[in-house]
């Protein structure tokens, strides 16, 4: 079995500061295989706030894939916006765009969405496909593929389907020969979690093969949108994925386990199961 935890928009710069040091006792506390973090590590992309991220994230005792969300890239400075976007990400995160992680049960992949002519919209665009496909080609039958991503594939009932991440027509049969299992995002600042055959208008799987799609909330932020700040833990053991979601209840000082749910791979992809039976470890109490 492979733990994951799933951080995203974490907004360094606007931030709750009492939720930092009971985060990571959480996160070492159940000795995550991996820890993703999907994109907006900082509010307006200043030096001081990619400061503070990389400080955050190098008290994380676990490997780390971690992608740029658009407010890692400059909105106020046109220049840096349009002709350096990525650069004090770059220099203070890492230079890696495209991290991957791989071991005997998962591998994981992630890819930059951010780009500089849109505010909040995202894409990837075909280069980036071709260079999923390499990446993830290999692997057997129970391998889980993972893609981490800023920007949703899905949105849940009710959101905007503008938040969704944007790609190429042409390039969508080429992404669903990769055999995706799970694709992390943020953005929206709202859990959720579920198969893309569920409602998904741009169904990508070619042969009918359904990813499994998990957004997290915002892990530190005080920009919640109507659920506390949270994140998600993903327990991987073919053909199964349990996703729990983990909420912050500030009375206890602590993040709470929340909700849990068990999706199954079937042949033609994920499928909700029962409720998961998996117990609680002394960290998630």
């Amino acid at each position: 079995m492979r733990t994951v935890v799933h951080l995203s928009d974490l907004h360094f710069g606007q931030i709750d500061e009492t939720i930092l040091a009971p985060l990571i006792a959480f996160i070492h506390g159940i000795t995550p295989n991996l820890v993703a973090v999907s994109g907006d590590l900082t509010q307006r992309a200043r030096s001081s706030q990619f400061e503070q991220a990389r400080a955050f994230l190098e008290t994380i005792r676990a490997p780390r894939i971690v992608v740029p969300g658009n407010h890692d890239v400059p909105m106020r400075n046109p220049f840096a916006r349009f002709l350096r976007p990525l650069a004090k990400y770059r220099r203070y995160i890492t230079e890696d765009l495209a991290p991957f992680y791989r071991d005997e049960e998962i591998m994981v992949l992630g890819i930059n969405t951010a780009r500089s002519l849109t505010i909040k919209g995202g894409r990837i665009n075909e280069t980036q496909i071709e260079m999923l496909r390499e990446r993830l080609r290999d692997g057997g039958a129970e391998m889980v593929r993972i893609l981490v991503t800023h920007h949703p594939f899905h949105v849940p009932e009710g959101g905007d389907e503008d938040d969704l991440v944007r790609c190429p027509p042409q390039a969508l049969a080429k992404l669903g020969q990769c055999r995706l299992d799970v694709l992390l995002a943020g953005h929206l600042h709202r859990s959720h979690s579920g198969p893309l055959a569920e409602r998904f208008r741009l169904n990508f799987s070619g042969g009918g093969y359904s990813a499994l799609a998990v957004s997290a909330g915002t892990a530190t932020s005080t920009r919640v949108r109507g659920e506390p700040n949270s994140f998600n833990v993903l327990r991987i053991e073919h053909p199964h994925v349990d996703v729990s979601r983990h909420s912050w209840e500030p009375d206890r000082t602590a993040f709470v386990a929340a909700g849990s749910e068990r999706f199954t791979r079937t042949a033609t992809g994920w499928a909700r199961a029962t409720p998961s039976s998996l117990p609680l470890t002394k960290g998630e109490i």
